[in-house]
């Protein structure tokens, strides 16, 4: 793919696709090579305010809170079906945007977008519960939507996350404002403008990009939205905390990650390696659920880690864009930068780089290059270990025992998600259900079915995302008591 031409993109506000009111705009850099390849809208506290009352607007007195579930659901298959019609474009924006693979983009992220509103798009009804109480009264169980909610996501998979949002926040009849990363926000640009075209009612979807931090902090301190969703760091989701405290506004939160990747003796070696190379390297390492800490049982050490290091330094590094990179850019050379003094911090406490840990040569060197960076006989307290980099860095622990293995697996402020490798099952669910965080998987890595919840433990947040649970983080729950006596009565008549 070559993007020859710099594109710029609008606002999705009121229905349709508009210009910032002070007619700003910034400049997206591809990090592949450094140069500029589209102008995105540069949205400001007034061009929020507008989104936040659309939404609002619609809400409160628009039909779509009142549609019949299957109506809205409609919508949503529509959404999927032109996802599909423009893949090759989204994927190319996707890869050029972020740098991450266009193999990865094109097989991942876009049939992944697709299926997540095509799955919810399919939903006929929201659960509803009769309770049996005492005669002779009745009680319905009611999910109703909560109203405007505002959404936030990160610069690492636009397209997915925006269908994660978009998708569940929708069908349950709410009305909503996204707000991407003004680092790679062109793709989740491009669907608004495809989205544009579906015919949503006015104001039921606002998606607005923006370079400035004040726009997100209105959605998450404006009294006018009732709900933020929001997928980033712990700091600023703390920060988001704070401002939503001011009107006690509802909150789904997604936070970071420092996941362990528990490697057991009796693991298959070859589909064990594999999977460590995905769970950090996949994305350069920049995901939430990377397997950050590779925790390897003593019995193999040497052996496992050797084969690792030997895979690693043959992956073939390049610009996205290339079918025949296997390790793209970072998205942006800022970040490059970041995740190099993390490395630096680890050869200073002493742990050993066995290899990676540079910029490559005979890269673009405008772009955002890094090594896949591996470090051995790391301790669990090291800064590294601790604290999310949120890049291709591995930090490799070992361990003697189980029980070892699971004490440095949940010593961590976080707990997203683990990965265990072994031929023994049984084992391995015990270990499972003693990891502290919210998704475990066993002799795998990265599956995220619609069907199922994801989220985090401790810092990595609360609330849930996917599945029944991520559906009905977006619902009220209203309990109507009904007293089948003829005429009704008081329980509490006799006080007065």
């Amino acid at each position: 793919m070559s993007v020859t031409t710099i594109q710029q993109f609008d606002l999705l506000v009121e229905g349709k696709i508009t210009p910032p009111l002070s007619g700003k705009y910034f400049d997206c850099i591809n990090p592949s090579n450094g140069e500029v390849f589209a102008r995105m809208a540069d949205a400001d506290e007034i061009d929020m305010e507008v989104a936040i009352q659309s939404a609002r607007l619609s809400f409160d007195y628009g039909r779509w809170p009142k549609m019949a579930l299957s109506e809205r659901g409609v919508f949503l298959v529509k959404i999927g079906q032109v996802i599909r019609q423009h893949a090759k474009e989204l994927a190319d924006l996707e890869s050029v945007s972020t740098g991450k693979t266009i193999k990865h983009t094109t097989f991942i992220d876009i049939p992944a977008a697709a299926e997540t509103f095509e799955y919810f798009g399919a939903l006929q009804a929201l659960p509803k519960e009769t309770i049996k109480v005492s005669s002779p009264h009745t009680s319905v169980i009611e999910r109703e939507p909560v109203g405007v909610v505002a959404a936030n996501i990160p610069w690492n998979y636009p397209l997915i996350m925006a269908a994660w949002k978009i998708a569940p926040i929708l069908i349950t009849g709410n009305t909503a404002i996204l707000r991407p990363s003004s680092v790679s926000c062109a793709s989740v640009m491009a669907l608004a403008k495809i989205i544009a075209e579906v015919g949503l009612p006015k104001g039921v979807l606002n998606i607005i990009s923006s370079s400035k931090i004040a726009t997100g902090r209105l959605l998450a301190s404006s009294p006018q939205v009732d709900m933020m969703s929001f997928t980033g760091s712990t700091k600023t989701g703390q920060q988001v905390m704070e401002l939503a405290a001011s009107n006690v506004k509802k909150l789904v939160l997604e936070l970071g990650g420092k996941s362990p990747n528990i490697v057991f003796a009796d693991c298959d070696m070859d589909a064990a390696i594999g999977g460590t190379l995905s769970a950090i390297f996949m994305n350069q390492g920049q995901m939430c659920t990377a397997g950050a800490r590779l925790l390897v049982e003593d019995k193999i050490y040497k052996t496992f880690v050797e084969k690792l290091v030997e895979r690693t330094k043959n992956l073939k590094i390049g610009p996205a864009d290339s079918f025949e990179t296997e390790f793209g850019p970072l998205a942006s050379v800022a970040h490059r930068d970041s995740v190099l003094k993390f490395i630096e911090q680890g050869i200073k406490e002493k742990a050993k780089l066995a290899c990676g840990g540079k910029i490559p040569q005979g890269v673009n060197p405008q772009g955002a290059y890094l090594e896949p960076t591996i470090f051995v006989d790391v301790r669990n307290d090291m800064t590294i270990a601790q604290e999310e980099i949120f890049g291709p860095v591995l930090c490799v622990i070992p361990f003697n025992s189980t029980e070892q293995a699971v004490h440095i697996a949940n010593d961590s402020k976080y707990g997203l998600a683990a990965t265990l490798w072994s031929r023994d099952l049984e084992k391995a669910n015990q270990v499972a259900c003693r990891l502290r965080c919210g998704t475990v998987w066993i002799n795998t890595y990265g599956f995220f079915p619609n069907e199922t919840p994801f989220g985090g433990y401790k810092q990595s947040g609360f609330g849930r995302e996917l599945g029944r649970e991520g559906l009905l983080e977006y619902t009220q729950v209203k309990h109507i008591a009904i007293d089948q006596t003829p005429g009704g009565k008081s329980l509490v008549t006799s006080w007065f």
